[in-house]
C-alpha cells in the first residue's frame, strides 16, 4: 500500500508502461474540474447580477411611492382650491343638480 502511494507522488504511475490509460482518467478529471470551476464562476456570476437588480429594483420601488405621494398631495382638494383662487375660480356655493332621465 506503502509502495503505491509512493508511486503516485513520485508521479511512476504515469510514466510506466500502462500511462495511456492514468493519463486518460487524469485528462477527464482535468476536463471535469474546469466544467465544476466554470459553472461555479457562472453560478457566482449570476447571483452579482441578481443582487444588483434587486438593488435597483427597491430603489425604482422607493422613487415610485415618493412621487405617488407627492401627486396625492398636488390633487389634494385644499390645494386645488388655493391654486384655482389665485386665477379667480372658486368652487360653488351651491350643490349639483341631479338630473333623472326617464
Amino acid at each position: 500500500m506503502k509502495q503505491k502511494i509512493y508511486d503516485i507522488l513520485k508521479a511512476k504511475v504515469l510514466l510506466s508502461a500502462n500511462a495511456s490509460k492514468n493519463w486518460s482518467i487524469l485528462l477527464f478529471l482535468f476536463f471535469l474540474s474546469m466544467i465544476m470551476i466554470t459553472s461555479a464562476h457562472n453560478a457566482e456570476r449570476k447571483i452579482h447580477k441578481i443582487a444588483f437588480k434587486n438593488k435597483t429594483l427597491k430603489e425604482f420601488r422607493s422613487r415610485f411611492v415618493e412621487g405617488r405621494s407627492k401627486l396625492m398631495l398636488l390633487e389634494m382638494e385644499s390645494r386645488l382650491e388655493n391654486k384655482l383662487k389665485s386665477r379667480g375660480i372658486s368652487s360653488p356655493d351651491t350643490p349639483p343638480l341631479k338630473i333623472i332621465v326617464k
